[in-house]
């Protein structure tokens, strides 16, 4: 490595964005703008999670130094650093993983922070992928200037993060704002978790497809083609599928439950929806705005925006990279 590419004082970071899936890299600029993105399969379970990490940087370490020069910089390139946003609970003191499901299987425990400054000789500053949509949002998006936020990403779970006075709330090691793990019934659903009547098992990807199947059987109705994933569930629903929309009502006011909670205890300026859910957009966010309403005393809800993210697929890769500026 030529000792140029590390620069403290650099305008581009590295963000890798860990999912269960899917990986995604990118060279970020301060501003939020990415210069080169690159996205690779996890293979969790045929190769180990720091690996694949270890190749997305790679590959972008080898393009910065194939350019050389930016020609508009004027400068030999270099980076500040690696901020990673990954799946699963992160000791964020140390930056290894505390716990991840069985999604990313031999997670649990890797000390990805000092692997990977080991491996490339530069600062590396992880964190859980959720809390890192905040900094994409506080950096580069929507929650520029907010002092308090509330971030939930709606997929697989249901992530969530909380800022106050324009800083994330960690906890003691990094666990705070598991928003997923309220409990919207304490009769409720079991969940993953232990607990019964979380959000998690109305809201998330997962839960909603689960409901949507377990209704089809219910009523003897056959689904062609196998079972029914979350995507099908809401085209359903947007088509006005009665079994879809009773799931779908569920959740949502399930949501809204959460959400208006939130607002009673934190009392924020800010909420933005992320996750592959959101991408359904403007019909999916009324609805939350207007069940998060009927459930808030109005002077809670006045003022507060609720929002979809800036960054689309790319705000928590974004988002990593925010780190490099935000905490050194």
């Amino acid at each position: 490595m030529r000792t140029s590419i590390y620069d403290p004082g650099a305008d581009y970071a590295i963000g890798i964005d860990v999912g269960g899936t899917k990986i995604n890299a990118g060279i970020v600029g301060s501003n939020g703008e990415t210069l080169l993105s690159v996205s690779l399969p996890t293979k969790a379970g045929s190769s180990t999670v720091g690996d694949r990490i270890a190749v997305a940087v790679q590959r972008l370490l080898d393009w910065v130094r194939e350019q050389g020069e930016i020609e508009r910089k004027g400068k030999e390139m270099s980076i500040r650093g690696i901020g990673i946003g990954t799946a699963g609970q992160v000791d964020w003191r140390t930056g290894a993983i505390r716990y991840a499901s069985d999604l990313l299987p031999g997670y649990t425990g890797t000390p990805l922070k000092s692997d990977m400054e080991k491996r490339f000789g530069l600062p590396v500053v992880v964190d859980n992928d959720v809390n890192v949509l905040s900094l994409a949002e506080k950096h580069a998006g929507i929650g520029k200037g907010a002092k308090q936020m509330i971030c939930l990403a709606l997929g697989t779970g249901v992530g969530g993060v909380l800022v106050n006075d324009g800083k994330i709330v960690h906890g003691v090691w990094g666990g705070a704002g598991e928003i997923g793990h309220l409990s919207v019934d304490y009769r409720g659903l079991p969940c993953i978790c232990g607990g019964r009547g979380c959000l998690e098992a109305y809201a998330s990807g997962t839960s909603i497809a689960k409901r949507m199947n377990e209704r089809l059987a219910e009523a003897g109705a056959d689904s062609l083609g196998g079972p029914l994933d979350t995507r099908a569930t809401v085209d359903r629903w947007q088509a006005g599928d009665p079994l879809a929309t009773a799931v779908m009502d569920e959740a949502i006011e399930a949501l809204g439950s959460a959400i208006s909670g939130l607002l009673h205890v934190f009392n924020p300026e800010l909420v933005v929806i992320g996750g592959g859910l959101a991408d359904v957009g403007e019909p999916l966010l009324s609805r939350i705005r207007e069940e998060t309403r009927k459930r808030t005393m109005p002077s809670f809800y006045d003022g507060v925006r609720i929002v979809l993210p800036s960054h689309g697929n790319y705000g928590g890769m974004i988002g990593a990279a925010m780190q490099l500026w935000e905490y050194r």
